[in-house]
């Protein structure tokens, strides 16, 4: 029986030709939101998507009919399916979390550093033939309380990174118990994480509970010195995902000065065509990036392709998010 796979955002070639290896057809289409509504996946046994893709109740169930029986989210975020529609018509969703780990980790240190010794501005200021050495004094990560908002994988690898900088890692997350938190200091609120930290870095999952999470309340509760006594300014990144900051808000908090600066991998809406923030000389902005390494994408590829090949196996894949409805 010929098992068909359709990739609709892009995948490593060598996780198509892994695919094709092992006897499925694959094929690459970006499909519109209008044409996948219209049961454009219906004739596939499973379906490779990124975060361009939504598949939400309609989509879900408009392909319900068909063959298929799996939907694959190359990366970590799945808040672009409907979990609950996917279960109720019996699909697996299966991720692959693991993949991009040292990428994101990586270019959220990236983020840090830029704000902090100004990389960015630097650079363009330089290409308007402005020499701003005197102006753009910086400041040390090293002697800094980093806090981190959610405490999973990418953020237990940031803490790595980070403390090899001199950094302290506080951090908050309500769903993990207090033996995950070994050698940092853990917060049992979020407002006391703030409070004691001139650094923050979003590593949580975007959900009713965390849309516009973070905004001008929390960000005056940071402290203007830091650990070390230094007047290093407050810093914040997030390259989890759109929507945890209110970017209205963050627009207001660096424009009057309560942020030195702000990096943002992901926004509310993208691609980013218009955004207040990109006035902002104080504020760094990179296009979804985070996981976009050569490296990575070649994990993510055959981390995805052998979840997909498990479960059209019969077997249940390890990074299966519904599994409840499949024991």
């Amino acid at each position: 029986m010929n098992r068909r796979i359709v990739v609709t955002d892009g995948l490593a070639k060598e996780a198509i030709l892994h695919l094709k290896n092992q006897g499925y057809s694959v094929d690459e289409i970006s499909f519109s939101k209008d044409e996948i509504n219209n049961g454009s996946l219906r004739d596939y046994d499973a379906v490779i998507i990124r975060s361009a893709t939504k598949l939400d109740k309609i989509a879900i169930e408009s392909n319900s009919e068909g063959k298929l029986k799996v939907i694959c989210r190359a990366g970590v975020g799945v808040d672009n399916i409907d979990i609950n529609a996917a279960t109720n018509h019996g699909i697996m969703v299966v991720n692959a979390p693991s993949s991009t780990t040292q990428s994101v980790a990586e270019l959220t240190i990236g983020h840090l550093l830029s704000c902090t010794r100004h990389i960015s501005r630097g650079d363009r200021l330089m290409r308007d033939g402005i020499w701003a050495k005197k102006e753009l004094r910086g400041s040390e990560l090293s002697g800094k309380n980093l806090g981190l908002i959610g405490y999973g994988r990418i953020a237990r690898k940031v803490s790595h990174l980070a403390i090899a900088f001199g950094m302290d890692i506080h951090a908050f997350d309500p769903y993990l118990p207090d033996n995950q938190f070994e050698g940092i200091t853990k917060h049992e609120t979020i407002d006391d994480l703030f409070s004691k930290c001139t650094h923050i870095s979003v590593h949580c999952n975007l959900t009713e509970d965390t849309r516009k999470l973070i905004g001008e309340d929390l960000i005056n509760l940071m402290p203007q010195l830091g650990a070390d006594g230094s007047n290093c300014g407050r810093y914040l990144v997030s390259l989890s995902r759109g929507g945890i900051v209110n970017e209205l808000e963050l627009f207001n908090c660096l424009n009057n000065e309560k942020l030195t600066c702000a990096g943002l991998d992901v926004f509310e809406i993208e691609p980013v065509l218009k955004n207040k923030l990109l006035n902002c000389d104080n504020f760094i902005g990179t296009p979804h990036i985070a996981a976009s390494t050569v490296e990575a994408q070649i994990r993510v590829g055959l981390e995805s392709a052998n979840q997909i090949i498990t479960s059209l196996n019969g077997e249940l894949p390890k990074n299966i998010i519904n599994k409840e409805i499949f024991d």
